[in-house]
């Protein structure tokens, strides 16, 4: 037992070191955003939404995951450079750059590697941001600010991500839902006469009047 101990501290500090901290943060962002998708697919399973899970859509939250644990390893190291320190002071300016600049940022990210997934075209990402980015980043408010005081005060820069990927399995859940929720259209216009349908509306109109 003792031994296994040392087996899993010795992976633990090799895995946050410098020199593999890139590929454990992805893969804890992979597979954090992989298990968010899959618990809300099977709350949609349960409230009859969908019929069954969707492997697809999972290896697509799984790769904006990627693209976002990336990201995030890369920032946590630029903020801690650009604001040193853990008093009051440099906590509250982290938390208030992340939430301003990073935290929009990672909305886009997960959006535009979505699109790519997808094969989705230009517009229909740029529709997606359009309808959804603001429900998300409202969301990102209300859960984040709190959190990255925690994070920014207390942790060292190597264990970020994975405090953030902890924290945010259940975000990531509301995350999956937001992204996989179609966009509604609008049925308020009234729809449009073709050129056609005018004309016959027109013929219909005088043979009414002439009955009359």
């Amino acid at each position: 037992m003792i031994n296994l101990f040392r087996r899993l501290k010795y992976i633990s500090q090799m895995a946050f070191s410098d020199k593999y901290l890139l590929g454990t943060n992805c893969i804890i962002s992979i597979s954090l955003s992989s298990v968010g998708d899959v618990i809300e697919q099977q709350l949609e399973i349960y409230k009859k939404e969908i019929d069954k899970w969707d492997g697809i859509r999972t290896r697509n939250m799984a790769a904006s995951g990627m693209t976002v644990g990336i990201f995030c390893h890369y920032w946590y190291k630029l903020l801690d450079n650009k604001l040193p320190g853990r008093n009051f002071n440099a906590v509250i300016k982290k938390v208030l750059v992340d939430q301003t600049i990073a935290s929009p940022i990672v909305i886009f990210l997960f959006f535009a590697t979505l699109g790519v997934m997808r094969s989705a075209s230009f517009s229909e990402t740029s529709e997606e941001i359009k309808h959804k980015f603001i429900r998300l980043y409202k969301a990102e408010w209300i859960v984040w600010p709190t959190a990255q005081v925690i994070n920014f005060w207390i942790l060292p820069n190597r264990f970020r991500v994975l405090y953030d990927n902890t924290i945010s399995l259940g975000y990531d859940v509301y995350t999956s839902y937001v992204i996989n929720e179609p966009i509604p259209t609008n049925q308020s216009q009234p729809q449009q006469l073709q050129p056609q349908d005018k004309t016959l509306d027109v013929i219909n109109k005088n043979q009414n009047f002439i009955q009359s």
